[in-house]
C-alpha cells in the first residue's frame, strides 16, 4: 500500500479526551475516531490490527474443535424473559421496541439465544460435545464509558458456547478453552495469565478472566510471579487428549482477580519475594455455568439410557476489539506504538528518505515490487514530507520493520533495516532486505 494513496490521518498533537497510553496512540495514530461516547469507527489502520487479532482468534477456536456461526446482534426480549435474565441484567442492555411494538435488545451476550438454536435442533447426547462461535459486535450501555476502545459501549467480542451431556464432559470443554486461551494470547505477544474470577451476570460457580498485568488496567489482581514462567501449550497440543494436567499446572499456581482475591491464603502460600499485586487488563473469560440456562429455557436431549437430561453448558468470551487497546498498553514506547509482527497492520514500512530523486524512487519500487511479490504487506511512505516526519510517523504507528532508503546508503548500495520493536538496526543490500523480511 502506497501512503500516498492509503487514509491515515495522523494527528499532531494529544487528543485531550485521551486518559491513557492506547487511547491516546490510536486516536493519535489514525486508527479510530469517536462517533459517540463509547462509539467508535475503525479506520483502515486499526481495521487491518482488529482483522489479523479476529484471524488468531479463528484460528485458535477452530484448532480447538468449535464451530462458526454468526447470530444478529439484535434479540427478542422474550428469549431473555424466559431465561430471567431480561430484568436482572440491569441498564446496560439497550432496550428497543420496532414499529411492530416487538420488544427487541442490542445483545450483550448471547446464551440465550445460542440456547435456542441448540434446542431447536439437537436431541440427542449423540450429537454432543458442542462448541459453537461467533465474532459479533455487542453493546453494552457503560455509564461512563472511558479508555477508548478498553471501555467502550459498542465492541467486538468472541463468544463461544458449550454443550455437553454431563458436567465431566462439561469441563472437558472448559479445559480446551482454557488452553485455546493460552494459545490464543501468546500468539499476538501477550502474556495473559489466567485467575480465578467472579461469575457475574453470566452466572456458574467456575470462571477464569485471562489478564494482561498493567497499571491501567480495571481492577487489582494478585498472583504468585510464578505462574510469568509456566509454558504455553505447543501448536501440536491434543485437544481430544487429557489436557488437565496443564490446566492443573497453571491454576495450582495462585492468581485471582479482586472480587475473589483470598488475602490469608496469598500470604500464606506465596513467598514475599514471589509476590505480585499490581492491576490488570480483562481480554477474556471462561464459564461453566451447569445447566443454568437448560433448566430454564428446556434444553434437553435425550441420554443415552433415553431420558430426557438437561445440557451442561459453558461461555468463553474474548474482547476482540479490546486487545487492540491491551497490545498497545503492553507494547509501546514515548514514540509510539510496537506492535507484535502477528497483529501489525503492516510487516514492513519503506521510507523514501529523498522523495523525486530518481535512483531512491527507483530502489524504493523495487523493494515494494518484490516484497508485495514475496506476500509481504508492506506501507511504502511515498510522500514529500521531510524524513523526520516520515521517521516519526513509522514509530507512531508502530510497524515491526522501517527500511530507510536514502542516497548515501545507496552510494553504497545499502539500505538500513530498522526493527521497530529494539530500535537495532543494520546496514544491508536490497536483497539482503527482502531476503530477510519474506523469510
Amino acid at each position: 500500500m502506497r501512503l500516498s494513496r492509503f487514509f491515515l490521518p495522523i494527528l499532531k498533537e494529544n487528543p485531550k479526551e485521551a486518559e491513557i497510553v492506547s487511547h491516546r496512540l490510536m486516536l493519535r495514530a489514525g486508527m479510530m475516531r469517536q462517533e459517540a461516547a463509547g462509539i467508535y469507527a475503525w479506520l483502515p489502520l486499526g481495521l487491518r490490527v482488529l482483522k489479523k487479532i479476529e484471524q488468531i482468534v479463528r484460528e485458535e477456536q477452530n484448532r480447538a474443535g468449535a464451530i462458526e456461526l454468526l447470530m444478529p446482534t439484535l434479540q427478542l426480549a422474550d428469549l431473555w424473559r424466559e431465561s430471567g435474565r431480561y430484568d436482572a441484567y440491569g441498564p446496560e442492555m439497550l432496550r428497543i421496541t420496532d414499529r411492530h411494538k416487538r420488544e427487541l435488545l442490542y445483545g450483550p451476550t448471547n446464551e440465550e439465544m445460542i440456547t435456542e438454536i441448540f434446542r431447536s435442533y439437537v436431541k440427542s447426547y449423540k450429537s454432543l460435545p458442542l462448541n459453537l462461535y461467533h465474532i459479533q459486535w455487542k453493546f453494552r450501555d457503560e455509564q461512563r464509558p472511558r479508555f477508548g476502545v478498553m471501555r467502550g459501549r459498542e465492541f467486538l467480542m468472541k463468544d463461544a458456547y458449550s454443550f455437553d451431556v454431563d458436567e465431566a464432559a462439561a469441563r472437558r470443554s472448559y479445559n480446551r478453552m482454557f488452553v485455546a486461551y493460552l494459545r490464543t494470547f501468546a500468539r499476538m505477544g501477550l502474556k495473559a495469565i489466567p485467575m480465578r474470577a467472579e461469575t457475574g451476570p453470566i452466572g456458574g460457580d467456575l470462571s477464569h478472566e485471562f489478564i494482561v498485568l498493567a497499571e491501567t488496567g480495571e481492577s487489582a489482581v494478585y498472583c504468585d510471579s510464578d505462574v510469568l514462567n509456566l509454558p504455553v501449550p505447543p501448536d501440536d497440543i491434543d485437544y481430544e487428549g487429557d489436557l488437565a494436567p496443564i490446566i492443573k499446572q497453571w491454576t495450582s499456581v495462585y492468581a485471582a482477580t479482586e472480587d475473589v482475591h483470598d488475602a490469608a491464603r496469598f500470604d500464606s502460600e506465596v513467598p514475599a519475594e514471589k509476590k505480585v499485586q499490581t492491576r490488570g487488563i480483562e481480554v477474556g473469560q471462561i464459564f461453566y455455568f451447569g445447566t443454568k440456562y437448560s433448566d430454564t429455557m428446556k434444553a434437553l436431549v435425550a441420554g443415552s439410557d433415553g431420558a430426557e437430561v438437561a445440557v451442561h453448558g459453558g461461555s468463553y468470551g474474548v474482547g476482540v476489539s479490546r486487545l487492540v487497546g491491551a497490545i498497545i498498553e503492553a507494547c509501546h514506547d514515548d514514540a509510539g506504538i510496537k506492535w507484535p509482527e502477528a497483529v501489525a497492520p503492516f510487516k514492513a514500512a519503506i521510507l523514501n528518505l529523498k522523495q523525486g530523486a530518481a535512483d531512491v524512487d527507483a530502489a524504493c519500487e523495487q523493494l515494494y515490487r518484490e516484497l508485495e511479490a514475496k506476500g509481504v504487506e508492506v506501507l511504502y511512505d511515498d510522500t514529500d514530507q521531510r524524513a523526520g516526519a516520515k521517521f516519526a510517523a513509522a514509530d507512531l504507528i508502530g510497524i515491526p520493520w522501517q527500511i530507510l532508503v536514502g542516497p548515501k546508503g545507496l552510494a553504497d548500495g545499502k539500505c538500513e533495516l530498522k526493527r521497530r520493536s529494539d530500535g537495532t538496526r543494520e546496514n544491508l543490500s536490497p536483497a539482503e532486505v527482502v531476503a530477510r523480511l519474506s523469510a
